[in-house]
């Protein structure tokens, strides 16, 4: 069982993500919370699988809360920021704290629970239509100089992997634009996210977009 922690300001959203969850076999609702502080402490006190995590909330905002759960290393959870696109300004911070990945409140049923499954099975979620456009426009918006030692130790060929992660293609896709085998992708993607270092897909992304190894198409 995926074990998931709701943390929304709104009953009526959190009462919602139980009822389509419920329906799942796999996954259990184990608790809730309704500001980001709550989100933390039963975050310590259920160790969840996954996070459903809001960003705007009272108390405590959800990138705090994200980044206290993602730091603490009793606390075994993994984060899926909760958003809509009024929270553009925020997303890039999200990922930087730790997230996981995120997802549009308004998603359909079946990518709430596949972003679950994924995420729990220790994965990102980077869907293309969300994650790159945020990623591009934010990128680059801490002002940062371009990072070019971070990626400098990546072979070729694990640098073109990179490149398509940040397009938000899974390991099925870049094994079929680069004409190699899905595991040489996971070999691949095993390397890289060892060399950044980097936690999971999302934050080697950040760090392709720091280096100016990956750039705003337009």
């Amino acid at each position: 069982m995926i074990s998931v922690l709701v943390a929304d300001d709104q009953e009526m959203v959190r009462t919602g993500f139980r009822l389509i969850l419920a329906r799942e076999p796999d996954i259990d609702v184990v608790g809730d919370a309704a500001n980001g502080r709550e989100a933390v402490d039963a975050a310590r006190r259920l160790a969840p699988d996954v996070v459903l995590m809001d960003i705007r909330m009272p108390v405590l905002d959800g990138l705090t809360a994200t980044r206290r759960i993602v730091e603490d290393p009793l606390c075994p959870a993994r984060v899926i920021i909760l958003t809509t696109f009024d929270d553009d300004e925020y997303i890039y911070e999200a990922l930087a704290a730790g997230a996981s990945g995120f997802l549009l409140k308004d998603a359909p049923a079946d990518e709430l629970t596949a972003a679950i499954r994924v995420v729990a099975a220790g994965e990102a979620m980077l869907a293309p239509a969300v994650t790159r456009r945020l990623l591009n426009q934010f990128g680059r918006a801490l002002g940062q100089p371009a990072d070019r030692s971070a990626v400098a130790g990546l072979s070729d060929r694990e640098r073109d992997v990179l490149r398509r992660m940040a397009d938000g293609l899974n390991n099925a896709e870049i094994a079929e634009a680069l004409f190699v085998a899905e595991a040489t992708v996971k070999t691949h993607i095993a390397r890289i996210l060892q060399k950044l270092p980097a936690r999971d897909r999302v934050q080697a992304v950040i760090v392709a977009y720091r280096s100016g190894l990956v750039h705003d198409p337009r």
